[in-house]
């Protein structure tokens, strides 16, 4: 039996939009038509446990069923027990994903070594990217790796070395810069030339993720995302936008979903995300 496909949201900076872009991951695999599980580790704030929450009580107030994902909060005090969590709530899932705390946290350094796909959103500064490279002051060349740079760098060669002895898939680690609309074009411009040295280094793939947009907190109460149409009203051109970065995002991801009948599954490929510009 297949284990589900680990996806694995961490970042231990905060605010870096790391929950939302879970949920909308999450919801957007459901939409076509995949298993998903999903494990909330950050039990002080549980936001990505709260999102799901709110979902199911719009689904029960509204009369409606709206695909998404399996989901609890970690419970266990031992990574053993963790790793009993997640096979419980990931069996017959094909992803299992994983929210972690935006802090220092071993479950979060665990899980973030074992990802199958390991993404990091991160805003679109020199605060955030210390979290995977310290730079220069003159001249923004990146000096050093950081300590999580590091971990998920020996994380990588280890499940390289096990690929063909235990059938393990290769890790995929995926920086997604968020809110980059906020970002003036010269600090930019800094950012991309760091992230481009230091991808090359440690090999991440960086991506344009979501911008900071007020609908994202709007939608939390109800716990809807920008894919539910017919449950939103009607959107602007700002939302609309939205939701092509997000269809956009999933594509990037590169996440394989397995071929099976699914309404929610149609619906979403009649919308299929436009190709990324070269």
């Amino acid at each position: 039996m297949s284990t589900p496909h680990r996806i694995v949201f961490a970042n231990e900076k905060g605010g870096t939009g790391k929950s939302t872009t879970a949920v909308h991951v999450a919801v957007a695999l459901a939409y076509q038509g995949a298993k998903v599980a999903a494990l909330d580790l950050d039990t002080r704030q549980a936001t990505f446990f709260r999102y799901c929450e709110n979902r199911a009580t719009t689904q029960e107030r509204r009369s409606i069923t709206l695909p998404g994902p399996v989901f609890d909060t970690c419970r266990g005090d031992t990574i053993a027990q963790l790793e009993d969590e997640a096979a419980r709530i990931g069996e017959g899932a094909d992803f299992i994903i994983f929210d972690t705390p935006g802090r220092d946290d071993p479950f979060a350094r665990h899980v973030a070594a074992s990802a199958d796909t390991l993404v990091t959103p991160m805003n679109d500064s020199f605060v955030d990217f210390d979290l995977i490279g310290q730079v220069d002051a003159e001249t923004f060349k990146v000096r050093k790796l950081s300590f999580y740079a590091e971990l998920i760098w020996e994380a990588r060669i280890k499940r390289s070395r096990a690929q063909i002895e235990e059938q393990k898939r290769e890790m995929d680690w995926v920086v997604v810069r968020n809110r980059t609309g906020y970002t003036d074009a010269r600090n930019q411009r800094r950012i991309d030339q760091a992230l481009t040295e230091l991808s090359k280094r440690v090999g991440f793939r960086a991506v344009q993720g979501l911008s900071e947009r007020v609908i994202y907190r709007e939608l939390f109460p109800s716990g809807l995302t920008l894919l539910d149409k017919g449950q939103l009203g009607e959107l602007g051109t700002s939302h609309l936008v939205a939701r092509q970065e997000l269809r956009n995002l999933v594509q990037i991801l590169r996440l394989a979903v397995p071929k099976r009948s699914s309404e929610h599954a149609k619906d979403l490929s009649a919308t299929k995300p436009a190709p990324m510009a070269a």
